[in-house]
């Protein structure tokens, strides 16, 4: 229910449509009829990295294959698998952790 309150929220302001993105779309309970049942929200993005349920209009399902199979290949000959994110905005990057947990 928090990005159906978030973009009801967007709407109280004047925002007409969304997008809504995520990695890791679980879509319980009755995640899919408020999703889909809300006027504003006009598609939803999520990785295959999970099964989603059948009938979801307006889900785009977007492919981590390439990327793992890169990531397995690269760890497999001993290149950089970081550098599979050079071309990636820094500011999409997760904070750097603090020294000394782990």
């Amino acid at each position: 229910g928090s990005i159906v309150e978030i973009v009801n929220r967007l709407a109280d302001f004047g925002c007409d449509e969304a997008s809504v993105a995520c990695t890791h779309g679980l879509f319980t309970g009755r995640a899919v009829e408020r999703l889909t049942s809300n006027p504003h929200i006009t598609e939803v993005v999520a990785t295959n990295t999970v099964p989603h349920p059948e009938g979801f209009p307006g889900l785009t399902q977007l492919s981590v294959a390439g990327l793992f199979a890169e990531a397995i290949s690269r760890i497999h000959h001993g290149r950089s698998v970081s550098r599979l994110f050079n071309n990636v905005d820094p500011s999409y990057a997760p904070p750097p952790q603090p020294e000394g947990l782990f």
